[in-house]
């Protein structure tokens, strides 16, 4: 809901509420008028005027510019013509009394402080026109509906201007997460293969290597545009293509809207990794499972790149998954020869962002957390906790 919003609410309640007062205070004084009848007719216009257009002043879009002419038009008719009718000058108030704000108040929530400005100054006038001279009384009650007008067209513009800044920042980062979950799904499906297409052709030599070199470039090349923050934006499909609906995420038996996270994981036991469960099922939201298990693999990717010794295999891994309630945590450890110090930081510079978006950033959209931690020479063990309503 806009904030402006409920000011239009009030001010369709003080219209009722003032209508109500004049049509009192003129009945209460009605025979102390010098020609009632007209007055009468008036304040029986604008009580089907104000009750016709209640409607109107519900919103900004609704309270167009020729209604508020209109509605302006009514308290000013009003105002000069209560000579007339109140000729003996008994009563002192003029037939719409404080109505007269409403259509002021109209003016600076739709406009803001400058339409609530002309508009009090052209009530102003009216009154000054209705008196017959600037006296003190005269000039307190414009000076008040000036002052009022525009504080609350000054408060709708700030109000208006916030608004467009949030909305603004909320577009920001909603592009901010999809960048980035592009940018970990290109490195851990693209790069990686790029990555290992430049090793196998190093090591194969003879034409391999040329084609590794070039997958090399490419791979340097995407790396900057995905840390730089251009990675490319989905494609809005046309009106006559279909929908590609994306793949229904794999449901344990008996889970209900959950995945075992156990069996996400098991793929990757095998020779050189081992794995250790529970003996109960790990349940998680699918896509915090998912983004969990692509998290791990990433860690493991990680290992097979940077661990590998002379002939070539990588460093042994242990994965251990433990269900601690209200969170879940995974633990990838490795007996490699650690991270050097100031490693990750510099590969950050250079756009190799595995850990910083595939382990960091899915953990962070999640809510959870990963640690790293390293000692040279005896490996690395990264830690990613989950909280179960992640």
């Amino acid at each position: 809901m806009s904030v402006e919003q409920p000011l239009w609410r009030a001010l369709a309640g003080y219209r009722v509420l003032t209508l109500c007062y004049a049509g009192v205070g003129f009945a209460w004084s009605y025979r102390e008028f010098a020609h009632p009848v007209p007055g009468t007719v008036y304040l029986a216009a604008l009580l089907l005027w104000t009750s016709l257009t209640l409607r109107q002043v519900s919103s900004a879009e609704r309270c167009t510019r020729w209604f508020l002419a209109a509605d302006l038009s009514f308290a000013l008719v009003g105002i000069l013509l209560t000579p007339y009718v109140d000729a003996h000058e008994n009563v002192g108030p003029t037939l719409p009394s404080i109505w007269t704000a409403a259509p002021v108040l109209a003016f600076a929530i739709k406009g803001g402080w400058r339409w609530g400005g002309a508009s009090a100054l052209l009530v102003g006038a009216a009154n000054v026109a209705e008196s017959g001279a600037l006296t003190r009384a005269t000039l307190h009650n414009a000076l008040l509906v000036c002052v009022a007008s525009v504080a609350i067209g000054y408060v709708v513009e700030v109000a208006r201007a916030s608004e467009r800044t949030l909305a603004r920042a909320l577009q920001i980062e909603a592009a901010t997460r999809e960048r980035e979950r592009l940018a970990r799904d290109i490195h851990d499906s693209v790069l990686q293969v790029l990555a290992m297409v430049q090793r196998r052709g190093t090591a194969i030599g003879g034409e391999a290597a040329e084609l590794g070199r070039m997958a090399g470039e490419q791979e340097v090349a995407l790396r900057t545009l995905v840390s730089s923050g251009v990675v490319p934006q989905p494609r809005e499909p046309r009106e006559e293509e279909p929908v590609q609906q994306p793949p229904e995420e794999p449901q344990e038996a008996g889970s209900g809207a959950c995945s075992d996270l156990r069996s996400l994981l098991a793929v990757h036991a095998g020779p050189g990794v081992s794995f250790a469960e529970p003996g109960r099922p790990v349940l998680l939201p699918p896509h915090a499972a998912g983004e969990l298990a692509a998290a791990v693999s990433a860690a493991l990717d990680n290992v097979r790149t940077h661990t590998c010794d002379e002939k070539g295999d990588p460093a042994r891994v242990w994965i251990l998954l433990e269900d601690d309630g209200d969170e879940v945590a995974v633990t990838v450890r490795d007996d490699g020869p650690g991270i050097p110090e100031g490693r990750l930081d510099e590969a950050a510079r250079e756009g190799r962002l595995g850990v910083a978006l595939s382990i960091r950033g899915r953990l962070d959209e999640l809510g959870g957390s990963a640690v790293l931690e390293t000692v040279q020479g005896q490996g690395t063990e990264v830690e990613m906790r989950v909280p179960r309503d992640g």
